[in-house]
């Protein structure tokens, strides 16, 4: 695909996903990370597009023979089981993976930082794919919707993930495994309701979608700068509040 898309159309693709990168990246400020770490992230995030890609179709398959195509309940099921665990679950994994128990995880805003590179890897793959497909004008609608999206996705993911990891550190299991299961489930929730409400080819659903994206990406950057301003490394005492 690289060798033959547009270069325009691949820097249309990218630049909105590195801009992010850059301002998570800038907002840690305690302690920054690895640069090879955070480019294992990216990777990651990539993989993940094709890991979903499978249990996508996978899923698409199966629920159509349950349910018609195009009603209110496949749409639902799609989107909020299918397409946002795939997505948000594979992201989950791979983040977990790589990050849990790395010695570079030792500061509160970490889970924040590896959680975004993670869905920013994510983005960018599949926002290459969207508009080598269909032009710039998908890259400018992309641009100010679905790549931010992911990044709000990764923000909450990674809040919950760095208090999960803040508790296990202090040997409290119970309240780490509820905030493991928050950083997959509340993305996963945002993500369902950003795609439900997307498809729905109504005047007034898209006044809501606005609202929604509004509402989501105003709450992620108050996160973002309040984590960041918290931040403090995973031995100390104490910890923030979201």
């Amino acid at each position: 695909m690289f060798f033959y898309a547009n270069p325009i159309l691949i820097a249309a693709a990218v630049i909105p996903a590195i801009v992010l990168l850059r301002y998570i990246y800038k907002k840690d400020a305690l302690e920054k990370e690895p640069k090879r770490l955070l480019i294992s992230l990216v990777a990651r995030g990539v993989i993940a597009t094709f890991l979903a890609m499978i249990t996508e179709g996978a899923g698409d398959w199966i629920l159509s023979g349950f349910v018609p195509q195009g009603t209110v309940a496949y749409n639902a099921l799609m989107y909020f089981v299918v397409v946002a665990f795939s997505e948000e679950g594979f992201k989950y994994l791979m983040l977990r993976h790589r990050t849990w128990n790395s010695p570079d995880f030792n500061c509160s805003f970490d889970g924040v930082v590896y959680a975004v590179f993670v869905s920013l890897g994510f983005a960018l793959w599949e926002n290459i794919s969207y508009v080598s497909a269909y032009g710039l004008g998908t890259a400018a609608v992309r641009a100010l919707t679905a790549v931010p999206g992911h990044a709000c996705f990764g923000v909450f993911m990674g809040s919950w993930y760095g208090m999960a990891r803040w508790y296990e550190n202090f040997g409290d299991t119970e309240k780490s495994k509820h905030y493991r299961r928050k950083a997959l489930f509340v993305p996963a929730l945002l993500h369902g309701c950003y795609d439900f409400i997307a498809t729905i080819d109504n005047s007034l659903f898209a006044m809501i979608f606005l609202v929604f994206i509004a509402f989501m990406f105003s709450s992620a950057h108050r996160t973002v700068r309040k984590l960041s301003h918290d931040d403090r490394y995973i031995d100390s005492n104490g910890y923030f509040t979201l």
